[in-house]
Order: C-alpha cells, then structure tokens, then sequence
C-alpha cells in the first residue's frame, strides 16, 4: 500500500512539474506574460466536449453550492491541483526513518 501511494505521488508530482512547465514556456512564448493555465483550460485543450459535457453534467445533477465548488477548483492553478496533492502524499507515504536509534 505505502509503495503504492509514494508511486502515486510520484506521478503526481511529474505531472505537476509537467504543467509548470508548459505554462513557463507559454510565458516565454508570449514575450514574458506570465500565463497559468487553470485546470478547465488543460482539460478544454485535451478534449473539449468531455469538459462540456461534464459542466452540463454538473449543472443538472448537484445542488448549487457543491457546483459551485467544484467550478472554483476547476479554476485553479492546473499545476497546482495536480501536483500539490502529490507533494502531500510523498510527505505522508514518504520513507520514514527508524528513530529508535
């Protein structure tokens, strides 16, 4: 399980870094306009409909405040909502040392 969730993290991590990355190369692109894509502009960039449809989705099926929440975290940093998540898990799931001496 441990080994698991520090792979998970991993990937998380990288993929976060991945997203940095893309954004500071579209910074330079743009002359040093600093751009950060949110993670609907990722999503809206890899597959369009889905991310519409999963809005439409959302609008129909869960109660305002809880749709609420999830369009703001869907306007979130893209590198940041994935790549956080896996520097908490690397922390928690992290090697432990034996401190017993």
């Amino acid at each position: 399980m441990q080994a698991a969730m520090r792979f998970l993290s991993l990937v998380l991590i990288v993929l976060g870094l991945m997203l940095l990355g893309a954004d500071v190369i579209a910074s330079l692109e743009k002359g040093g306009e600093i751009t950060v894509r949110s993670l609907d502009q990722v999503w809206m960039m890899i597959n369009a409909p889905s991310d519409l449809t999963f809005h439409a989705w959302i609008a129909r099926t869960i109660p305002q405040p809880g749709a609420q929440w999830i369009e703001t975290v869907l306007g979130f940093w893209s590198w940041a909502v994935i790549g956080l998540p896996g520097v908490i898990l690397a922390f928690l799931f992290g090697r432990h040392s034996d401190m017993r001496g």
